[in-house]
């Protein structure tokens, strides 16, 4: 039975990326408390950076946490379009720059190479995941699972133990990285953080009876509510 989305309503950016650090750094601090260490995947693209401000204010103990990324584009960090770079300017900084960041991406390999060296180094990591926050595109996609990629159905199929895939989708622009659909299931805390009108009409269409897109395998596999962080 899939599960339903648990929508958190905020009415501004700014309140929704409060309310969501807090709840990340509360799951992260338990994860610590835990078992000494914690794991957290985050998404790239325009959406996260209020958040990643936010995050990067809690009092964590930082040096205990591990981050890496749900997806990444197959480029260095010196490019603009880095999900690592991203994540290292407007999260690891300050206190927060205590943490380690974990990327996807490999220098002088091609998609399949950087995904087969890029598990090698998740599988020495304490998953699964604590948290993994998803963000989402207007065509419906999630992580790196595009419409148009040649491997969707691997991408979407929970039961496939990889822990990164490659994808190739001309949507895409370049060649990416992204954590399997089951990785990201066994996340502890799984979210996904969406902005806007146009982005809440094309989750309601995929959730709708008929309805289908590469983020409704999302809440079609897992086995809780999902919460949905929107503000408009």
């Amino acid at each position: 039975m899939a599960a339903s989305p648990d929508w958190r309503i905020y009415s501004s950016s700014q309140q929704l990326a409060t309310a969501l650090a807090t709840e990340v750094a509360r799951v992260l601090s338990a994860a610590i408390k835990d078992r000494g260490t914690a794991l957290l995947a985050v998404s790239g693209g325009t959406t996260p950076g209020l958040f990643f401000d936010a995050l990067s204010q809690q009092p964590l103990d930082w040096k205990r946490v591990i981050v890496t990324l749900v997806d990444e584009r197959l480029v260095p960090e010196s490019s603009p379009r880095s999900n690592a770079a991203l994540v290292r300017t407007r999260l690891l900084r300050g206190k927060a720059n205590a943490a380690r960041l974990v990327g996807l991406y490999h220098k002088d390999a091609n998609a399949e190479e950087a995904a087969t060296a890029a598990s090698a180094e998740l599988r020495d990591l304490p998953m699964p995941l604590d948290a993994a926050i998803l963000g989402m595109g207007t065509d419906g996609h999630t992580a790196s699972f595009f419409p148009d990629a040649g491997n969707l159905d691997a991408l979407l199929d929970p039961d496939n133990e990889a822990l990164v895939l490659p994808v190739h989708a001309h949507s895409a622009g370049e060649p990416r990285l992204t954590l399997s659909l089951g990785r990201l299931l066994e996340a502890r805390f799984l979210a996904l953080h969406i902005e806007g009108a146009e982005k809440r009409a094309v989750l309601e269409n995929a959730l709708a009876p008929g309805g289908y897109l590469p983020v409704s395998a999302v809440f079609a596999h897992a086995e809780r509510p999902v919460p949905v962080y929107w503000a408009g």
